[in-house]
């Protein structure tokens, strides 16, 4: 009997390998360690009476290859628990034989990377959503292991749900993590950078660098490149680029792509007419199914000083010239105020300055308004 090692990939198909001698009436039949038929062949048609429900549909032959001694099953959407030992039994008028196939599934849906914030603190986060076998997480700091990482991990169906995070110590540091299933052979990559930060004025415009290594990049692979402003708790997505389709998307309008520099895989962006509110970090995200990539930088807007001049002069001269007015307008309404002649009560009245009146035509019995009093 012989035997073959077959890998399959959560939710794709595989074919399972069968060949024989070609004869006269040829009969197969496939089992699975549990003795339940995937499939039989005999008759010169398919006979599934047998047939195991959970095979229903996701079993076949190649029907025109089988006088061909071909005998190989096509199995569909595989899932965790199809893995185990399958058999095929095949003969003819003039001989038998028998097969054995060891399955074995894998399910590796590509990791991301997380940039997160809370208050001061910083954390980088990778996460893959299911994974089978239980993979391989190493982290470094600039090319050095480290072991200090949490990890959370949930089980369904088989395969396995995980995240794993460190605090950032270092900003000026590079973090990297991999993730590694070893029954496909495949490994994946995130890394974080930091690059020195920006001071700018208001009303200034600043690229913001984005240009990927050479190292994790692969242009020929389909990617999207996301910029984002971090906030602490949520981040918002300020523009993206599909790879794949050449599609540049931009949700502020002082932003803009610069399509030469695309063209050369390099990703900045300009942000026009900075103000205030726009100091923050700012994230660039390469992502493909073979990586993620990120690039920090932090833009600080102060104010202009001359737009401070130009606002706070004007209104300095209008609180001077109020002033004035005020100064001479008191001073004014001080030496118009008089008395009424002989009489002891000194009851004080507005001088025909303030009433254009003439103050002399005002008999001293006559009840004035008083204006002002000093």
């Amino acid at each position: 009997m012989s035997e073959q090692v077959v890998i399959g990939r959560l939710d794709e198909d595989v074919i399972l390998p069968c060949s024989f001698e070609s004869g006269p009436d040829i009969v197969i039949h496939w089992k699975n360690q549990d003795n339940y038929y995937l499939y039989s062949y005999y008759k010169e048609s398919d006979q599934l009476e047998k047939q195991d429900p959970k095979f229903i549909n996701r079993t076949s032959l190649f029907h025109g290859q089988i006088h061909n001694g071909n005998a190989s099953l096509s199995f569909r959407r595989l899932s965790l628990q199809d893995e185990g030992i399958y058999v095929c039994y095949v003969g003819t008028s003039s001989r038998k034989k028998i097969n054995k196939v060891v399955l074995k599934v894998g399910a590796f849906v590509t990791p991301v990377m997380k940039y997160e914030k809370k208050n001061t603190n910083s954390f980088l986060i990778c996460n893959v959503l299911s994974v089978y076998p239980y993979p391989i997480i190493t982290w470094k700091v600039d090319d050095t292991p480290i072991s200090e990482n949490s990890v959370e991990e949930v089980e369904s169906l088989g395969a396995f749900c995980i995240n794993s995070g460190v605090n950032i110590t270092r900003s000026n540091s590079s973090y990297q993590c991999a993730i590694e299933n070893t029954l496909l052979k495949q490994t994946w990559r995130g890394k974080w950078t930091m690059k020195d930060g920006f001071r700018k004025m208001q009303s200034e415009n600043v690229l913001l660098s984005c240009e990927p290594e050479n190292s994790f990049f692969l242009p020929t692979q389909d990617f999207v490149v996301t910029w984002s402003k971090v906030g602490s708790e949520t981040s918002s997505v300020l523009a993206y680029f599909l790879n794949s389709s050449q599609k540049t998307v931009v949700n502020e309008p002082r932003l803009s792509w610069n399509k030469e520099l695309i063209n050369r895989h390099n990703f900045s962006l300009t942000l026009k007419d900075l103000s205030l509110s726009d100091s923050g970090e700012y994230l660039c995200n390469i992502s493909s199914s073979n990586y993620t990539l990120l690039t920090i930088q932090t833009l600080h807007v102060e104010v202009d000083q001359r737009t401070v001049v130009r606002i706070i002069l004007p209104i300095l001269v209008a609180v001077l010239a109020a002033t004035l007015v005020l100064s001479v307008v008191t001073s004014k309404l001080r030496r118009c105020i008089c008395s009424c002649p002989g009489n002891t009560s000194q009851r004080t009245w507005v001088c025909s300055w303030c009433t254009g009146r003439d103050i002399s035509k005002i008999p001293c019995s006559a009840t004035p308004t008083v204006l002002l009093s000093m």
